[in-house]
């Protein structure tokens, strides 16, 4: 079993660098990601208005709490759709391309397949969250923040923590993506979540949700008990276990 499964992870790696989907994405959040906050930080200085009112209580602070802040404001936003997109493309495609049908005669359960899928995307998330947290600090220096203390690591560091949590959260998307057999429904399944994210932190009790806990933990480490964060394993968890289930009951017809 252990055999095959090292098997499955290695051919779904081969997969996802041959399409170059995957590492497409990973370089549009870090891209992207490090853009949007260069951009706010330098518009905040100038004092223009609408940016500093969208980094709220973020406009009063600066160096690496600013940046770190600013940083994980936009991944808590854009990451969530990111890491879905690249969710339902790893199990939605295999519909969309009609290659599903060939995993019938492989000598690996179709379980064990949907399995090395989520190896894979979360081996390829921490690659995302170490090389952003990297990009980051570059960004930090650059800015003329200079050397971090131990509290500027500590600030520093829950930019990866928040990227790592925030793909396990979009592990829905690979369920939905296979019971809806393509891509859309996993990335609708994305949006869900996003709007779903929203409603609760407006409504303010955000802190004790999976789906925001991370995005608020990150901006606001005060605000937020550590011990919420405990509950965001359960999401990966419990759609893990659907998306195998899901996976090894997939008809040929259906």
């Amino acid at each position: 079993m252990s055999a095959l499964f090292g098997t499955a992870v290695a051919v779904e790696a081969q997969k996802a660098l041959a399409s170059r989907v995957m590492i497409s994405i990973a370089a549009l959040v870090v891209g992207g990601i490090a853009v949007l906050s260069v951009g706010m930080l330098l518009g905040a200085a100038t004092g223009d208005e609408q940016i500093l009112a969208k980094m709220g209580p973020l406009a009063s602070v600066g160096g690496w709490a600013a940046l770190v802040g600013v940083v994980a404001q936009i991944t808590a936003a854009g990451g969530v759709v990111a890491f879905g997109v690249a969710l339902s493309w790893m199990f939605g495609r295999e519909f969309a391309d009609g290659t599903v049908g060939g995993l019938f005669a492989l000598p690996v359960r179709r379980s064990t397949i949907a399995l090395a899928k989520l190896t894979v995307y979360f081996m390829w998330a921490v690659g995302v969250a170490i090389l952003l947290a990297a990009v980051v600090a570059v960004i930090g220096l650059a800015l003329g923040y200079g050397s971090t203390d131990a509290s500027g690591l500590g600030e520093l560091v829950r930019i990866p923590v928040l990227v790592v949590l925030t793909a396990l959260l979009c592990v829905p998307a690979a369920w939905v993506a296979t019971i809806g057999r393509g891509l859309l429904p996993g990335i609708g399944a994305t949006v869900v979540l996003v709007v779903i994210a929203q409603v609760f932190a407006v409504v303010g009790i955000g802190e004790w949700v999976p789906l925001v806990a991370p995005a608020l933990w990150a901006i606001t480490p005060d605000a937020v008990p550590v011990a919420s964060l405990f509950l965001v394993p359960s999401v990966p968890l419990v759609f893990g276990v659907l998306c195998a289930l899901a996976w090894s009951r997939l008809q040929l017809d259906r």
